[in-house]
């Protein structure tokens, strides 16, 4: 390998007699260079708006969430949440009693998720840290308090600065629909809005977080019975972890945040996957320029061939020559390639020099660079590179 790697490294930066050689082979390396910066941005970037969603998610689901498994209700007195209560891995728990509702706003209407919270769950959640408008509370003295979606909000055209209270209906248990009075067969309520949070699209255009005792009035169940149990881990315990050694019974189902949302947080990673492999397809045909480059080469070296021959070199060792040559000019390319999208992820990262349109919840492009994506991006522009010289250099007579 060592002399037809010499070889291979004094014919890419000898000057050629035929200027158009060195042309193309600066193409090829230009646009792998590009190519491979390209890939590391894209990937960044994604990973900068994946952590944006996983966030805000974060804020608003629970590190594990136990729910029943069968029924919509279940009693939070159990001694086994008594005992889960003290467990020294648990940092924060909260009761939540949560359903769809019909929703009424001044002659608007439209059907939400309810979800009753206690008093902890208004001290300690992460989604205080997402109002837009108004403030997180839920009580005003003995008026009760909401806050709710943005998308919602705006449908309903709720602004917490009006004194309309939003009336909230619910099916009383066991009543049969009446056609003369379909209002004496629900359950009512009234809150008023306090403030206006953003988290996402889904989010946002179906929720309203009210008081549990007005959740539980509206629901017609007593107090204690809970639809979930959201449990806050200290910092350290894995939540995979913790959900599999929680054992409560076949009665209740147990899940951490990859549970809760499996569908959002694969397609997460399939669109990661996605745009890689369409990146990589990219730098496939950005690698061809290898061949006419190589081509070319070896018409202009048909005399140095002819000399290495006479000196007893075999046909091989002439083609490995010219194998490692191409695999160099991709290569060079690669290596700048890395070092200008690295360069640019971290520039776009510290400063945010790329800013997002108007209307966004952040200010600039988000950018989070992972070793992984650039280890899987130099080995995939490596084996492309490879494999183009390989294809590009006939075998020799």
């Amino acid at each position: 390998m060592g002399l037809p790697l010499n070889i291979a490294r004094r014919y890419l930066f000898a000057k050629k007699s035929h200027n158009v050689i060195n042309v193309i082979s600066a193409i090829s390396a230009i646009g792998m260079a590009i190519g491979t910066a390209a890939l590391i941005l894209i990937l960044s970037v994604y990973n900068g708006f994946d952590t944006l969603v996983e966030k805000n998610l974060s804020d608003l689901d629970p590190d594990i969430l136990i729910t029943a498994s069968e029924g919509k209700f279940f009693d939070a007195g159990d001694p086994v949440f008594e005992q889960l209560a003290g467990d020294g891995r648990v940092s924060k728990l909260f009761c939540v009693l949560q359903d769809n509702i019909f929703i009424n706003y001044d002659g608007r209407q439209g059907i939400a998720l309810a979800k009753g919270v206690d008093e902890a769950y208004e001290e300690h959640s992460r989604l205080a840290d997402h109002i837009t408008e108004g403030e997180f509370r839920f009580r005003d003295g003995e008026i009760p308090m909401c806050v709710i979606g943005s998308t919602l909000s705006h449908s309903l055209g709720v602004h917490t600065w009006f004194v309309q209270p939003l009336e909230l209906f619910y099916p009383k248990k066991g009543a049969t629909i009446s056609t003369v009075n379909p209002s004496a067969s629900l359950e009512s309520a009234k809150v008023w809005p306090a403030g206006v949070f953003s988290i996402s699209t889904d989010v946002d255009a179906e929720l309203i977080v009210v008081p549990y005792d007005i959740a539980c009035s509206l629901f017609g169940v007593d107090d204690g019975k809970v639809s979930a149990i959201e449990i806050t881990l200290s910092d350290g315990v894995k939540a995979e972890k913790f959900a599999d050694s929680l054992d409560l019974g076949d009665g209740y189902s147990v899940k951490d945040r990859y549970r809760q949302h499996p569908a959002i947080y694969k397609m997460m990673r399939y669109e990661k996957l996605a745009i890689f492999l369409i990146l990589i397809f990219v730098v496939i045909i950005v690698a061809f320029n290898i061949f006419g480059s190589m081509s070319m080469l070896i018409i202009e070296k048909k005399d140095d061939i002819a000399t290495l021959r006479a000196l007893g070199a075999s046909d091989r060792m002439v083609r490995r020559i010219f194998v490692l040559e191409g695999w160099l000019i991709s290569l060079s390319g690669l290596i700048v390639g890395l070092i200008a999208g690295v360069a640019l992820a971290l520039l776009q990262q510290k400063f945010g020099l790329v800013k997002m349109p108007a209307g966004f919840i952040v200010q600039s492009y988000p950018v989070a660079l992972e070793a992984l994506d650039v280890l899987w991006t130099a080995i995939g522009v490596a084996a492309i590179g490879f494999i183009v010289s390989i294809s590009s250099v006939p075998k020799t007579r």
